[in-house]
């Protein structure tokens, strides 16, 4: 047996001697409660944009809203800040 062969064994020999280490910590039991899927879902109910509540107006209170807005449009001269809410 020359030098080489045994230097080949003895390096197998280190990197079988490594890998069976690192195989002893592995569990093969890799459930859990939960799912990546499950926590995806949780995050994104978490994290959900949620709009403000618009108040509610009767009628009446839209009418004149929608008259003022007619005015201030009406009313404009030169066409100054065209974008003041009044977009018909």
């Amino acid at each position: 047996m020359s030098k080489r062969e045994s230097s080949d064994e003895f390096d197998d020999e280190l990197v079988n001697a490594e890998f069976e280490s690192m195989v002893e910590g592995l569990s093969l039991d890799e459930s859990s409660p939960t799912t990546y899927l499950d926590e995806l879902d949780a995050f994104e109910d978490h994290n959900r944009f949620t709009p403000p509540a618009i108040e509610k107006k009767s009628f009446k209170q839209e009418l004149r809203d929608a008259l003022r807005a007619i005015t201030r449009w009406k009313n404009n001269p030169r066409n100054h800040h065209p974008d003041d809410g009044a977009a018909l």
